[in-house]
């Protein structure tokens, strides 16, 4: 109850902000219905050979009937105009208008505006627009109000960027624009069209002559579009050409498509209607090594490709909403398009609604990943509101995972879990030491978020536990002989097995001091005794562990080897697995289907984080980049530049091996660096931290010069 108290508190006082707050009116909704009502309907198209699959967790609903209500004072009476998403009826001081539901006159003085909206086939909705009256972020909106003028239970409105009376959010699609064919093989009654790269959309026939069957076999590789009894995708279409173009009303993945056209059929073109979320690519980076700047090149493609209406895994096989892919997307989004709006949608959709009965897409780390995932959004980006918003569905989540803990206060897998971690070939069951170490982290996530919100008792509750797990898992999990994390304990009988991916974790999080975290570096990180880490995915976690370290020399190696190996193979997106062992079309097999690996997946672009943070070296040590820390590492290059994306602008780095360059934008920073002689800069004081190690203060809006020598 207290909690709830704490939010409405907040959502009233801001409902009752003047009604001259926001200037253009926006379609407004129960936060998190749309997210969710528009994941199911994603999510529910996967197909694959003409067949569905469908999620195998629990998709949650929209809410059918919102309560949306606004107070206003008016100096002067007010028409408005009502559109909504479903039946609706406007309520003023309590009284129902009658007749003309759309256009309703509002007295001056104060009232009490309330419009109730039923919609049981997609989120009930509003677009209110008057002088000054007009909906926005600041309403509140309520799903089983009481009878009182204003539900206690009420929270602000949820709203996107559906700014006009006529782009309901029914309606949502991604924007297109046409693209040609890179080439065209032709035969006698078929069309191999290769795009170039990798991509997703609707396959286009321009002056389509001739009827009957046409047939689409896609291809993300050349071999997969010459294989019409095992590519992952295909549509079959009868059309009638009649001297037309014809698109396909399917959007897909692919680089290449094999067309099949029925006897007397023709097309005179083939060209693509590209399927894209329009997305500003703000991040940057170069540097004196040219394979390294294509391997950045490409990361930005793959993860603009899988940034849609959510951050997906893959654009080809799942186009599904996956926690542990989104919570990598995340972090590469702070690096390049800085993002906001699709990481809270992601999230809102990840997590659905209560009543909580199961782990997010039924992965245990999964659900452990969402909650992290929510600390680093409001690290990089200041956004309280959000926060506060979905902190009473991180309470409910959290309550499910405390309530699964086993008798020794610890995480393990129950009936319905899938313990995930990674496709590593690798025991799973009992108590893992890296799930624990997830657990850790997410209590710790949770204890912040419940101070923003001023929840102190909650606060308070998960720091204690956290602490308290903290201490059982090194007690349990830290070998004190080969001073490493060990793998887990099962009935009590703890296996001894060595694997990088609770070590890198806990180095990660800085639960190890200085000796422990030279020895997991040197015994398990940096050792060939301890399984290779063969999947993006976990590569992502591994070389920043290193890069938090220093060890930017192999780092750079090892992204040159590993992503440039796959651009050596002829990947025009990063894909979801690389064995550089593997060759020809073996590459290409997974699940056990010689196609069923994803050659364009999200997590295979993690060189734009790395890069990003550990190379341009900028991160915030503040909300919203308050305050924050540029410490340029050449990594083995001869010099780097880029730009970084925050809240306030974006932070431009340039280094060298004899000088750096940063321009600054709002908030405190401080510039960090080694220096084999003493550093000159005409434009701030430069202070000695001992052992080369030197650093500097930087103001908003100013660009410093350090010469220094390495």
């Amino acid at each position: 109850m207290r909690l709830i108290s704490i939010i409405c508190g907040i959502a009233v006082s801001l409902s009752c902000l003047g009604a001259h707050a926001q200037e253009r009116a926006t379609w407004i909704w129960y936060p998190g219905d749309f997210e969710i009502w528009l994941s199911n309907q994603l999510q529910v198209k996967r197909n694959e050979r003409d067949a569905y699959f469908m999620p195998f967790w629990r998709l949650y609903g929209h809410q059918p009937l919102i309560h949306f209500t606004r107070r206003v004072d008016l100096e002067a009476p007010e028409e408005i105009t009502v559109d909504a998403e479903g039946a609706h009826a406007t309520v003023i001081d309590g009284q129902f208008v009658q007749g003309d539901q759309r256009r309703i006159l509002v007295p001056a003085g104060k009232h009490l505006i309330s419009v109730q909206v039923h919609n049981a086939a997609a989120p009930p909705s509003i677009y209110v627009l008057g002088k000054t009256i007009r909906s926005d972020a600041s309403w509140t909106v309520a799903a089983a109000p009481n009878r009182q003028p204003e539900d206690r239970n009420a929270v602000l409105a949820g709203s996107w960027n559906f700014d006009a009376s006529d782009q309901r959010p029914s309606r949502f699609q991604l924007a297109t624009k046409e693209v040609p064919a890179a080439s065209i093989e032709r035969g006698p009654r078929s069309l191999l069209v290769d795009f170039g790269q990798e991509t997703i959309g609707f396959v286009k026939l321009k002056n389509l002559k001739g009827s009957g069957k046409v047939s689409f076999y896609y291809g993300e590789s050349k071999e997969e579009a010459l294989s019409p009894e095992q590519c992952e995708t295909l549509d079959h279409f009868t059309v009638d050409g009649d001297n037309r173009d014809f698109v396909s009303d399917r959007s897909r993945a692919l680089r290449y498509v094999n067309i099949q056209l029925a006897e007397g059929m023709s097309a005179d073109d083939v060209s693509l209607m590209y399927e894209y979320l329009p997305l500003t690519r703000r991040g940057t980076f170069k540097s004196s090594d040219d394979e390294l700047n294509k391997i950045w090149d490409v990361s930005i493609r793959t993860l603009e490709l899988n940034t849609r209406a959510f951050f997906l895994d893959g654009i080809k096989r799942d186009h599904w909403v996956w926690s542990g892919d989104a919570a990598q997307t995340y972090l590469m989004n702070y690096y390049s398009f800085f993002d906001g709006d699709t990481v809270k949608r992601t999230t809102r959709a990840l997590r659905g609604a209560d009543p909580v009965d199961m782990h997010i897409n039924t992965i245990l780390d999964y659900s452990l990943y969402w909650f992290i995932g929510i600390q680093e959004y409001y690290q990089y980006t200041g956004d309280a509101a959000f926060v506060k918003s979905v902190y009473p569905r991180m309470v409910t989540l959290m309550d499910f995972v405390l309530g699964r803990r086993n008798g020794n206060g610890m995480l393990e897998g129950l009936p319905g879990d899938w313990v995930f971690v990674d496709w590593a070939d690798m025991p799973k069951d009992g108590e893992l030491s890296v799930i624990q170490l997830l657990f850790a982290r997410s209590l710790e996530s949770m204890a912040a978020s419940a101070e923003l919100v001023k929840d102190q008792q909650r606060a308070a509750q998960y720091r204690q536990q956290a602490s308290e797990l903290k201490a059982k898992i090194m007690a349990t999990f830290w070998d004190k002989e080969t001073q490493v994390f060990i793998h887990s304990r099962v009935n009590g009988q703890v296996n001894r097995m060595v694997t990088r991916h609770p070590n890198m974790f806990g180095l990660m999080f800085g639960y190890l001091d200085a000796a422990q975290t030279e020895a997991v570096k040197r015994n398990a990180l940096m050792s060939d005794k301890v399984p290779a880490i063969t999947t993006p995915y976990m590569r992502f976690y591994e070389l920043a562990a290193l890069a938090e370290i220093g060890q930017h020399d192999y780092v750079t190696r090892q992204i040159k080897d590993y992503w440039g190996g796959m651009l050596r193979d002829g990947a025009t997106c990063f894909w979801e697995q690389y064995d550089p062992k593997q060759k020809g079309v073996e590459r290409y097999a997974m699940y056990g289907k010689a196609f069923g690996m994803s050659l364009c997946h999200a997590w295979g672009a993690s060189p734009v984080y790395l890069l990003g943070k550990y190379y341009l070296g900028v991160r915030p040590t503040g909300p919203g980049y308050a305050s924050y820390v540029v410490e340029p590492k050449l990594g083995g290059l001869k010099w780097i530049e880029g730009r970084v994306p925050t809240p306030r602008g974006d932070i431009a780095v340039f280094a060298s091996e004899t000088q750096i360059k940063v321009t600054t934008v709002g908030g405190q920073g401080v510039l960090r660096f080694n220096s084999g002689k003493t550093p000159r800069s005409g434009q701030g004081a430069i202070r000695s931290l001992g052992n080369r190690a030197y650093e500097m203060t930087l103001e908003g809006g100013k660009e410093y010069v350090v010469s220094y020598a390495r």
